[in-house]
């Protein structure tokens, strides 16, 4: 699909809580990585939020667990964007195991940029939107 970028992961044996079990908090990460690798590969790296005086930053992220993930399974996180407004944008992301296509969890995170000089909202730039696909999974 077009506009969903797929972010694989191998579950590592530090991921595993007293449960056994991969760890809630780790499925944060994974979306986190997700969103980060998602935007570097449309041109939006680091240095170039940087240079431009921008950052994104968590407003919210919500995640509902469905089914376990253990040591050894491979991961794929996907991710696509569902709107940009004027100073947020709400990304959702699908955790799936790769060997059956089970969903692990589900996700969702309001994101908004900051100008990392003023410490504000900052307006998402016009070539930002511009470099993803909107995604309506309605």
């Amino acid at each position: 699909m077009s506009g969903i970028y797929e972010h694989h992961h191998a579950v590592r044996d530090d991921e595993i809580d007293a449960q056994g079990h991969v760890n809630n908090l780790r499925y944060m990460h994974w979306a986190i990585d997700a969103a980060v690798a998602h935007s570097r590969v449309q041109g939006w790296t680091h240095s170039r939020y940087v240079d431009l005086g921008i950052a994104w930053v968590v407003r919210s992220h919500t995640i509902k667990y469905l089914q376990s993930a253990l040591a050894g399974d491979k991961i794929i996180v996907r991710t696509w964007i569902a709107d940009m407004q004027r100073f947020s944008s709400t990304r959702k992301y699908r955790m799936v195991r790769a060997s059956d296509g089970v969903v692990l969890a589900a996700a969702e995170t309001q994101w908004v940029l900051v100008d990392t000089v003023k410490r504000g909202l900052a307006r998402i730039p016009e070539e930002l939107i511009a470099s993803f696909t909107i995604v309506d999974d309605a």
